[in-house]
């Protein structure tokens, strides 16, 4: 699409002062990891600071002894979910693609009806059946309810209706069954779309704030979001630990979203385009 200089113009100029509001809290954010607690509530906007220092990040680690425990319980529930969620969207989706099996349209209907229900609406029946099921205060309430998700059933649904029937008829030719064709033929031509599924699905785990508030209340069983949230007191809050806990909070997120990139838009594009 060829777009009038004029309108590049107001196009560039959008995304730069996106990008500023964007950027700028964040940027202040890790200024603010690097300042006293007296410097950050004295209401100057400075990004470089007047007092540098490292000792929020050494007292996050040393001082505060659930911290590496926040963030191993993080990094599990992530991980679980994240590898649940590449394996089982991606064998619905297949089957959904490439199967014909009876009822396979109410099912496929059924997933795209889940996909407009809020979640939040889930949480309360979620914690009742886990309570039910003695689990509040395990990994299991929290890695359990997010091992499938309807949206990436979905996409991957889309990757594998574009998934040439070719190399499906030279794999059973070759003596493969379905689980055969899948796991050595279908899955591993489908590293773009299990990326861009990976990025989404980790950063949605690793972030996961009310479900950790509903179903932890063991305070060495917190994720690392709501062991930030005990940084705030009933009278002050420090905001030096918690500009430092959440930039090692984003570092994850930044490895997993660097580490997928070069997948990450061939993925977008091969399941958004039929």
């Amino acid at each position: 699409m060829n777009y009038s200089k004029g309108v590049k113009v107001v196009l560039y100029f959008l995304l730069f002062a996106y990008g500023c509001v964007t950027v700028i809290p964040f940027l202040w954010a890790l200024s603010s990891s690097f300042k006293p607690l007296s410097e950050i509530v004295s209401g100057s906007i400075n990004f470089i600071p007047k007092q540098f220092t490292f000792q929020n990040y050494y007292d996050i680690f040393v001082k505060e002894p659930l911290f590496l425990r926040w963030m191993f319980n993080s990094a599990l529930i992530a991980v679980v979910s994240t590898l649940c969620n590449t394996l089982f969207n991606s064998m619905a989706g297949y089957a959904l693609a490439r199967i014909d099996f009876t009822g396979s349209k109410v099912v496929f209907f059924l997933i795209l009806a889940v996909q407009m229900i809020p979640g939040q609406l889930t949480i309360v029946p979620a914690y009742l059946i886990m309570k039910q099921l003695d689990l509040l205060n395990t990994y299991a309430a929290l890695t359990l309810p997010m091992m499938v998700n309807a949206t990436f059933i979905f996409m991957m649904r889309q990757f594998f209706l574009s998934f040439p029937k070719e190399l499906e008829e030279a794999a059973e030719m070759d003596g493969l069954n379905k689980f055969g064709t899948f796991f050595r033929i279908a899955l591993p031509l489908a590293i773009p779309a299990l990326a861009a599924q990976t990025i989404f699905v980790f950063m949605g785990a690793w972030n996961e704030f009310l479900k950790p508030l509903m179903f932890m209340s063991d305070k060495s069983m917190f994720t690392l979001t709501l062991g930030l949230n005990t940084f705030k007191g009933q009278y002050i809050s420090h905001w030096n630990y918690i500009m430092a806990a959440s930039m090692v909070f984003t570092l994850p997120a930044l490895l997993i979203y660097a580490f997928f990139n070069r997948f990450f838009i061939k993925g977008i594009t091969f399941t958004g385009s039929k």
